[in-house]
């Protein structure tokens, strides 16, 4: 069967991705795209789609807080009249650890990169709550009184980050046109520069969705990223060699395959003194 379908994600790329994905696998008429919880509310309300593909975090309005607000909304009309609820499939950067939290048979999830095998499982899910709603969640939420279990799962896990900072973390990294999930562990070192955060690996490296450095760290393991200069974060396991410099101050020497040399500020020099005991 064909299914309607919106795409809701901050990050062109995604949309991009997922959209062509989805004309691979056929069968799917996207109706309208859009980059934000209030978008997603107002073209859901305007196409009636089956299926909606959500970004979780988006600023502003995220994924979860637009389903809320939709099932607020939805609570309050006759059920007479009320128009079902889509199915929606939560785009997600979390781990395979995170995503169980909320993987339960009536939501469904994507983890970025986006994978076409992932997409069209994803679809065989929708189909069939499309054909047989009664069978969950969320065509049968006009009678509930709270969100779907795995709604809430993933709302505690958000509002208590120090829960799933206790799992192993990737990030997003968009290289070209790709969104790759990057272990902490792999990174190397953060740099950015005109605003523009560059995240080097010893194999490739490719540009953060944060907006600044302090966004990023808030990411990063603080046992492992230490933010040597107010440009440049690093991955204190990827130090190759500390290069003393002029007037006592160093430079750090990465692994990374262009052996970078990141300079030390003066005010982080204690800390490396006393990291390697200088």
């Amino acid at each position: 069967m064909s299914l309607s379908a919106l795409i809701i994600d901050d990050e062109q790329l995604a949309r991009e991705e997922l959209r062509y994905l989805l004309d691979q696998v056929g069968d799917v008429d996207v109706l309208a795209e859009g980059s934000n919880g209030i978008e997603a509310i107002e073209l859901i309300e305007q196409h009636h789609p089956d299926l909606v593909f959500l970004d979780v975090q988006m600023p502003g309005l995220d994924g979860l807080a637009a389903v809320e607000r939709l099932i607020s909304r939805h609570k309050t009309e006759p059920a007479a009249e009320a128009e079902p609820l889509p199915q929606i499939v939560f785009a997600t950067a979390y781990d395979q650890y995170a995503v169980r939290a909320f993987d339960v048979n009536a939501v469904d999830y994507l983890l970025k990169p986006f994978d076409r095998a992932r997409v069209e499982q994803a679809l065989e899910r929708v189909r069939a709550r499309v054909q047989n709603p009664l069978a969950g969640t969320p065509a049968d939420l006009h009678a509930s009184a709270q969100p779907p279990p795995q709604i809430d799962a993933l709302l505690r896990l958000l509002n208590h980050p120090q829960a799933a900072a206790r799992q192993p973390q990737r990030l997003i990294v968009q290289a070209q046109s790709r969104l790759l999930l990057v272990d902490q562990a792999e990174i190397c070192f953060a740099a950015i520069e005109e605003g523009v955060i560059r995240v080097v690996t010893q194999t490739f490296e490719g540009q953060s969705k944060c907006r600044t450095l302090e966004d990023l760290l808030e990411l990063l393991d603080p046992a492992l990223f230490w933010r040597v200069h107010r440009g440049y974060v690093v991955n204190i396991n990827h130090i190759r060699e500390v290069v003393p410099w002029f007037k006592s101050s160093y430079q750090l020497r990465m692994n990374d395959k262009k052996q970078t040399e990141i300079p030390v500020s003066r005010a982080q020099t204690k800390r490396l003194r006393e990291l390697f005991n200088l």
